[in-house]
């Protein structure tokens, strides 16, 4: 060790005095450290199954055997061997060549097709309320047919698709370092694919880049053209005209109109039958299930849903016997800056914004040399008709938040009712509309559970460890040394816990990446031992770690709620501060622990938890009690004066289970044993226990600090207000309790809206019409000072500082 550390004094650059920043982006570290750790490139574990509840069969036929046996490819990575020429001209000219080589097929006659549908021809012939027999000659709905027909695609140009695969993968090349693809997971889709069932990908949504990234991938995999349901409010209409060229969707206007609108009904059907088409000729099609992250919005997206509804309608009508279902999720190492900066402009995407910051981020990455890494992944296929007929039996009574909280919030109860949590943030659009009741609520429980696989498929990239490591682990300031083997513990946590991670390679290279990436973030600094500190810088940068992190947050969401609640359980028996010796006395009953994790899962929004529809709250207090006992926080302990757990002498059990003939298994053995005290736990005293308990805490603490703030700041609030009033209220009050406290990681308007819609659920805001629109109120029970004080302590007490 003095060995190493006199080698790291002897090859440190010369810079600016002690205490001041210095810049090594270019000439590394100024450290001769090589970790070479186990996990990385040796072990990844498979993501992606499909859920073996509600879709049995898919799990087990439609899996690729030796998935774990095949590596991974970048997709961008075009080289001579990928033609079919060779010569000195070919490795010049390979990406024309290989755009030339790809499989395009032709779509035939498809408006006619549209056109001879069932459902179009009952409106042109009049057998259906709005068609031609109400008023309207034949030839103006055939003409208006063909106009809503044009709006929503046109057919793929391959002269153009090829032209534009050409430049996107020179542009790619720019941009990133890599854009990688397991190949076991392509092969289990394409294997799918020879089924004969059409391939419907629902994907998470991170950039507009992914809605380009995604086809060209699946083409260059011979998939052929991708068509991809896009957004119309985003795009310019030269823009629309140009993806709808290359494989593009829109959703007509006149779909989302009530539904005794004749227009509405007109292009629902067209919409109805341009999909069937699509499935029917067996081309691919992709829907983006989530909103973008800077939307302001639910997580899950509405038009998304309507899109599947569609697919939900054309699998139940019997126009297809089944389809496949691809949950798919894309990462970044980091989102091009200029990429984002476009979906802020109040104006749709045009062609020349467009451009400009294909050109920005072109130059921004190519002047600082900042090439970014992606990962796609593609989790397990799974049938549609069958998730259809087996989800159904999963459905049961649910109630609002404020039936389930509200009381318990306010004294008035102690006991958590025994049912589920309604929570639906999504606005119905009037596709979904046109579906009866139970469809509406399958697509969206369908919705809900791709998007929770896809989320949880996601590869965990290497600047949200970083990132995650500096907000919620040394804020104030880490030697890089250090960091080097808390980024390698963090990085064997998540592989296992089943989550895999899109990097690999040598860890100080690792880490120079990705401080790289977060320069704008960190600031680097000597000392005179010879290594370095890594320091956050304080301010609104800290709220873009925040963002980062949170892809961190599926990995330990159950392991954080259970540290939360048991935060929760302590606060009112021993002082928050306290020594962790002093908390690991108390005995904490299970019923007590579960009691505690549904209250907090009741008050996190259902887009933060993405529980499962066919997965229960006491299954899931289960599986965070379980993931408590596993990481070794909760120690299982006997009750004093009982017996021991293990002890199954005959004394134990009831006169009824003795006295039992063989062979009766009516009634479960473990109901008759006498457990009047249920099970207790203690805190466990290892060494390493206090520091991952703060660290599991504090993954949610930016959310749980931003609601207790719009507790404490209902009576400084101007209400009635619009939504988005009250929301700019709230945001505004978040960025200076920042400046005063320093806690830049609660200051998002992401965080201000979910504050909101909680607590309108809670019934804390009501909702109320007006003249002007929709208006928020603050609700009578609420409006005294001492409830507002309660709800700000119920939520504090699972904040641990």
């Amino acid at each position: 060790m003095a060995t190493m550390l006199e080698g790291r004094r002897q090859t440190q650059p010369r810079s600016s005095p002690s205490g001041r920043e210095t810049s090594l982006w270019s000439s590394g570290f100024g450290m001769k450290l090589e970790a070479i750790t186990p996990f990385l490139g040796k072990y990844r574990p498979f993501v992606g199954r499909c859920c073996q509840t509600c879709t049995p069969k898919s799990w087990e036929s439609l899996f690729h055997r030796s998935i774990t046996d095949l590596g991974f490819c970048s997709v961008i990575l075009v080289k001579e061997e990928n033609t079919r020429f060779r010569g000195w001209l070919v490795r010049r000219l390979c990406y024309f060549l290989w755009s030339l080589e790809q499989h395009i097929p032709l779509c035939q006659d498809a408006p006619q097709k549209i056109e001879e549908s069932t459902g179009v021809q009952n409106l042109l012939s009049g057998r259906v309320p709005g068609g031609a027999g109400e008023g309207q000659a034949p030839d103006l709905v055939k003409k208006e047919v063909q106009r809503i027909l044009g709006h929503i695609q046109a057919s793929p140009r391959p002269f153009l698709v090829r032209l534009f695969s050409w430049a996107l993968l020179r542009f790619l090349n720019c941009l990133f370092l890599n854009v990688q693809l397991h190949k076991g997971q392509m092969k289990m889709v394409q294997k799918a694919a020879q089924a004969g069932s059409p391939l419907v990908l629902l994907s998470t949504h991170k950039t507009l880049l992914d809605g380009i990234l995604l086809p060209f991938m699946l083409l260059s995999q011979g998939l052929g053209v991708l068509r991809v349901a896009w957004d119309s409010r985003a795009c310019s209409p030269a823009l629309r005209v140009l993806l709808r060229k290359l494989g593009g969707l829109f959703l007509p206007p006149e779909a989302n109109l009530s539904l005794d609108s004749s227009e509405g009904l007109l292009a629902r059907a067209v919409v109805q039958a341009v999909i069937e088409q699509l499935l029917v000729s067996g081309q691919p099609l992709l829907i983006f299930l989530e909103e973008l992250p800077e939307s302001p919005g639910p997580r899950l997206s509405a038009l998304g849903q309507a899109w599947l509804g569609f697919v939900v309608q054309a699998v139940q009508v019997g126009i297809v016997p089944d389809a496949l279902l691809v949950p798919v999720a894309v990462t970044y190492d980091l989102v091009p800056d200029a990429l984002c900066d476009i979906y802020h402009a109040s104006a749709p995407l045009g062609l020349w914004t467009g451009a400009l910051a294909v050109l920005r981020s072109l130059w921004s990455h190519w002047g600082c040399s900042r090439r970014i890494c992606s990962r796609v992944h593609l989790a397990q296929p799974f049938s549609l008709q069958e998730y259809i007929v087996s989800a159904r039996s999963c459905w049961g009574g649910r109630q609002t938040l404020e039936q389930l909280l509200q009381p318990i919030v306010l004294g008035q109860c102690t006991a958590v009712p025994d049912t589920e949590k309604e929570q639906e943030w999504t606005p119905i659009t009037g596709p979904l509309l046109a579906l009866k009741e139970e469809d509406q609520l399958l697509v969206r429980r369908l919705s809900c559970h791709v998007l929770s696989a896809s989320v949880g498929s996601a590869a965990v990239m290497s600047t949200a460890i970083m990132a995650t490591l500096l907000l919620f682990k040394h804020q104030k300031g880490v030697f890089l040394s250090q960091l080097l083997g808390e980024f390698s513990w963090l990085t064997e946590e998540i592989l296992l816990r089943g989550f895999d991670v899109g990097f690999s390679g040598q860890l100080r290279s690792l880490l120079k990446h990705s401080l790289s990436l977060l320069r704008a973030h960190v600031a680097l600094l000597h000392i005179r031992q010879g290594d370095l500190l890594v320091v956050p810088r304080p301010g609104p940068g800290l709220t873009q770690l925040a963002r980062l992190s949170a892809e961190l947050l599926p990995v330990f969401l159950s392991e954080a709620v259970g540290a939360c609640a048991v935060r929760g359980l302590l606060a009112g028996r021993v002082p928050p501060q306290g020594p962790w010796e002093l908390q690991g006395i108390l005995l904490l009953s299970q019923n007590e622990l579960y009691r505690q994790i549904l209250l907090l899962m009741h008050l996190l929004p259902q887009d933060l938890l993405l529980l499962k529809p066919c997965q229960s709250s006491y299954c899931y207090c289960q599986e965070v009690l379980d993931r408590l006992i596993q990481c070794g926080l909760l120690v299982a302990e006997e009750t004093p004066g009982s017996r021991s757990a293990c002890d199954t002498g005959r004394q134990r059990l009831s006169r009824k289970l003795l006295w039992k003939p063989s062979g009766d298994f009516t009634d479960s053995d473990s109901d008759d044993f006498e457990e009047a005290e249920g099970r207790y736990f203690r805190l466990s005293q290892q060494s390493h226990c206090p520091d991952f308990f703060l660290f599991l805490c504090r993954l949610l603490s930016p959310l749980l600090k931003a609601f207790a703030q719009a507790a404490a700041f209902l009576h400084q609030g101007q209400l009635p207000d619009t939504e988005s009033g009250y929301t700019e209220q709230l945001f505004q009050f978040l960025q200076a309790t920042a400046q005063e406290e320093g806690i830049f990681e609660c200051a998002d308007p992401k965080l201000a809206i979910s504050a909101i819609w909680t607590f309108r659920d809670l019934g804390v805001l009501q909702q109320m019409p007006s003249p002007a629109g929709p208006r928020l109120h603050l609700s009578p029970t609420f409006a005294s000072r001492e409830n507002q004080q309660r709800l700000e302590q119920f939520i504090r007490q699972f904040i641990c500082s």
